[in-house]
């Protein structure tokens, strides 16, 4: 069976494709266009898909109606009609748990650097402008105590709030679709409504997974009920945020500060005036982007299309439903 991957990975998952017996293919440049990727799509039998760039939509079902199995170089597969993929019987990959520790590090990152306004001063000490000492200048919050939220406490976002409870006794409130007992009996975690999740964290963090219906969830209207020393994170998806109403939430502090992995849109545009505030860190999608993580990557994406290739179900599939015997294709 033949393999498309549409860009570079660590050589561990290709290794293990290739001693699989799987023909693999990687174009010498990443750019392509939706049709170069469509055409690279109908000549394989499997993809591996890295970045969300293009969709599998409808269209795309319709196009390579041959594909067998997609493995998503990704734990998020909201670039994906999985309902389509179901009504197909094509199971789609991701790469679960292997990220967690590596997302969370950032989220933590974040939280600290825009406490203390890490790059604002950083941009001074590189243009030389350090001034005198003002007592008052721009002054940073010490986290100590002060309530996490969290929007999605999964393993990402368990991972974030055991660093928390660690370093700072931070409270830990949760809203889920589920209640984690887990992060109840470990950390003290607190589940609370949506409306008491934004109204009482002093850091609200976004661990979740993205849903169409959740577009835009934190916007004008959230930022308003927040406090105004708090600190909003989002390191899962930038569409779970306004960019327009945040920048205006923070320019007129409303809330105290951002600091974001993702943005709305991706990649930022340079001249977004968010960036030109001091009270916002923003870093570009780098929550993976470690070489443990994105090794064990690689070997999961592999694991997932080796599988395949035998006959077998995929360990970490984002819609095991496709294997159940009452699976309905209509």
């Amino acid at each position: 069976m033949k393999v498309f991957i549409n860009k570079q990975i660590p050589e561990t998952g290709i290794h293990m494709l290739e001693e699989a017996g799987l023909e693999v293919f990687i174009p010498d440049h990443d750019n392509l266009s939706r049709e170069e990727w469509i055409g690279y799509c109908q000549s394989h039998d499997m993809i591996l898909s890295v970045g969300s760039e293009f969709k599998f939509d409808k269209d795309f079902f319709n196009e390579c109606p041959d594909i067998k199995a997609i493995a998503l170089y990704s734990v998020g597969f909201d670039h994906v009609d999985i309902q389509e993929a179901n009504r197909r019987k094509i199971p789609v990959g991701n790469t679960p748990d292997v990220l967690s520790k590596a997302t969370s590090d950032i989220a933590f990152l974040l939280m600290q650097s825009v406490a203390r306004r890490a790059s604002y001063n950083f941009e001074k000490v590189k243009s030389g402008n350090w001034g005198d000492f003002d007592p008052l200048h721009a002054l940073g919050q010490e986290l100590y105590g002060k309530t996490l939220g969290i929007f999605g406490l999964g393993r990402i976002g368990y991972e974030m709030a055991k660093k928390s409870k660690a370093a700072f006794d931070m409270n830990i409130i949760y809203h889920n679709r589920h209640r984690n007992e887990e992060a109840e009996n470990e950390l003290h975690a607190q589940y609370v409504s949506f409306e008491e999740l934004i109204s009482q964290s002093d850091v609200l963090s976004i661990h979740a997974n993205f849903k169409p219906e959740q577009a835009e969830l934190f916007n004008a209207s959230v930022f308003e009920k927040m406090k105004d020393n708090a600190i909003f994170i989002n390191t899962a998806r930038g569409g779970f945020h306004n960019q327009k109403d945040l920048y205006d939430a923070l320019a007129e502090h409303k809330i105290w500060g951002a600091g974001l992995d993702v943005t709305n849109p991706e990649p930022i545009y340079k001249d977004d005036p968010i960036l030109e505030l001091s009270n916002v860190c923003v870093l570009p999608h780098i929550g993976s982007a470690t070489v443990e993580a994105r090794s064990g990557m690689s070997k999961i994406a592999a694991e997932n299309l080796i599988a395949v290739s035998e006959g077998e179900k995929m360990p970490a599939c984002a819609n095991p439903e496709i294997y159940s015997e009452n699976h309905q294709t209509n």
